[in-house]
C-alpha cells in the first residue's frame, strides 16, 4: 500500500476513534439526564438516537477500511473504487 494511502487510512481510524470517544461521552451525559426523569426522554430522544446513529456509522467507517485493507493484501494494489471510498470517507470526516 502507497505510503500516502496509509497515511489517510490512519488518519480515517483516528478520526473515528476520537468521534467515538466523544459521541460515547455525550450519550452518556444524554443517558444520565433521561435517567433522572422519564419524562426527559421526550425532550432529547431524538438525540439519543443521532448519538446511536454515528456510533453505527463509525461502525461502518471501520468496517469499510478493513474491507480496504483486506483487499491490498490480496491484490498489489487499491482500486479506483477503493481509492474513491477512501477519500469519502475522509471527506465525510472533514463535514
Amino acid at each position: 500500500m502507497s505510503k500516502k494511502v496509509d497515511e489517510h487510512l490512519k488518519e480515517a481510524l483516528n478520526n473515528v476513534r476520537e468521534d467515538r470517544k466523544i459521541t460515547r461521552e455525550l450519550l452518556d451525559d444524554a443517558i444520565k439526564f433521561v435517567a433522572k426523569d422519564e419524562a426527559r426522554h421526550q425532550q432529547i430522544g431524538l438525540t439519543l438516537a443521532k448519538y446511536v446513529e454515528t456510533l453505527q456509522r463509525s461502525n461502518e467507517q471501520i468496517v469499510k477500511i478493513a474491507t480496504l485493507l483486506q483487499k491490498n493484501e490480496k491484490s498489489e494494489g487499491l482500486t479506483e473504487d477503493d481509492m474513491e471510498d477512501i477519500y469519502s470517507m475522509i471527506k465525510k470526516e472533514d463535514d
